[in-house]
């Protein structure tokens, strides 16, 4: 379903003149009213007279998570306090939270581009959706629940967590529409698995993800496990929250469209910062390009991706791929890029595993060692009558022991690096309790 065909499905040559219009407006805008901004155009000899649009957007240098703290908590803020109407702060995963702030038309816009998202995502007016992100600072909770107000759906507000009231709601309130992150998705599937819920006692068609990178292989345990059809949601607080771009259900697997009408992207190069040709990978930037109360040019997300036209899409807007990780998070062992994500491809369709898994980076001396904890998976620990996996349970089990090799073999082969693989029992490693999961650990600097 497409919410808004006027601007969803607006040709390209109309869509790139109002977004000429509105980031020429906008750097006039921050220019008037955010001394940071004004302070970085002087610096750089742009003034917004003589300011082209689009063509000039490169000239503009980058926003960065650092000038958040440094203009912490309120100096980026275009409007005055009293004109705010709501304020958020990132999760601060990576960091100290960042605060960002709504005026009562940027949370129209926000309802907005979550209704559209929605819609994308399946969704229909009159349907319920049970939405399992947290509602509180974060954006995720109240941004969704606002837009799918605004779309015509009932609402849950069940917020994070709680998977044995989730769960029973499922049942009672027959909702078609779960919002979470992945990982609580798969939490919640394998939960509905373990308790032997059939499919018929919920209702579920829809869910709608985000918050978190996630891959096919967490796409297809969902999709199986709920029995729905899983779309992605993509946003950032520093520019709006959910909602920054979605995937149409009927179109998995082919990229997210960014509603650019409200958001400009652009993926450039991470070492040189300059733009990269269409459909490359590099790091995410996005220009808000209607933001009142906090308005951001040319934001370094740091989520590496890349954008694209789909000719054969129901709409006009660029799509962007999947995050493939963040170049802050890409890690750099014995001279190989990596990107943990890499890990979780590998384990895709391996009967033998749980989608579950832990990637731990040291160093010994001045060698770095990497260590992969995988489950064993539930149907094979079953096979072998096992309660947990050790070492011991290793050595009397021919199969874990091929298990093992071959999956450290299939990681040397496609990564190119070694890694020791360990095997773990079904359900020892974290689940999310509805907030991101975090799969890697990085103790090179604490030793």
């Amino acid at each position: 379903m497409v919410f808004n065909p006027a601007i969803e499905q607006l040709p390209l040559p109309e869509l790139r003149k109002l977004q000429n219009a509105r980031l020429k407006h906008q750097v006039a805008y921050v220019y008037a009213r955010v001394p940071f901004y004004r302070q970085k155009l002087d610096a750089l000899g742009i003034h917004p007279s003589s300011f082209k649009g689009l063509e000039d957007l490169p000239k503009l240098g980058f926003t960065k998570k650092t000038d958040f703290r440094d203009n912490y908590p309120f100096g980026l803020f275009a409007v005055p306090e009293t004109e705010v109407a709501r304020l958020h702060c990132s999760s601060g995963t990576t960091g100290k939270a960042t605060v960002v702030g709504y005026t009562a038309e940027d949370l129209g816009v926000f309802a907005e581009v979550v209704a559209r998202s929605l819609a994308a995502a399946g969704c229909r007016p009159g349907m319920k959706l049970q939405n399992a992100y947290g509602y509180g600072l974060f954006t995720g909770g109240l941004g969704i629940h606002y837009g799918a107000e605004k779309l015509g759906l009932t609402v849950i507000p069940v917020s994070g967590g709680g998977t044995d009231r989730q769960l029973q709601l499922l049942q009672d309130f027959r909702p078609e529409i779960l919002c979470a992150t992945p990982s609580y998705a798969q939490v919640l599937a394998e939960e509905i698995q373990r308790r032997g819920i059939a499919h018929e006692a919920i209702n579920l068609q829809y869910a709608a993800l985000g918050a978190e990178p996630w891959t096919e292989t967490i796409r297809q345990q969902v999709e199986s496990g709920l029995g729905v059809q899983a779309t992605n949601i993509y946003g950032l607080s520093e520019i709006m929250g959910p909602g920054v771009s979605q995937e149409d259900v009927n179109e998995r697997g082919t990229g997210s469209y960014i509603w650019e009408d409200h958001f400009y992207p652009e993926v450039v190069d991470k070492d040189t910062g300059e733009s990269v040709a269409e459909g490359e990978l590099g790091v995410l930037v996005f220009t808000t390009l209607t933001k009142k109360a906090m308005p951001i040019l040319r934001y370094w997300t740091n989520d590496i991706t890349n954008i694209y036209y789909d000719k054969a899409g129901s709409r006009t807007h660029v799509k962007m791929g999947p995050i493939r990780g963040r170049s802050d998070d890409m890690l750099i062992i014995r001279g190989v890029n990596f990107f943990h994500t890499q890990v979780e491809d590998l384990l895709s369709g391996l009967a033998q595993v749980s989608p579950y898994y832990l990637v731990t980076v040291s160093r010994r001396g001045s060698m770095d060692e990497v260590e992969v904890h995988v489950e064993v998976s539930q149907e094979l620990m079953r096979e072998l009558g096992l309660s947990t996996v050790t070492e011991e349970t290793i050595a009397r089990h021919e199969c874990l022991q091929t298990l093992r090799d071959a999956l450290a073999k299939k990681i040397k082969d496609n990564i190119g690096l070694s890694m020791q693989v360990i095997l773990l029992g079904f359900g020892e490693l974290p689940r999310s309790e509805g907030g991101k999961l975090n799969r890697i650990k990085d103790l090179r600097n604490l030793a």
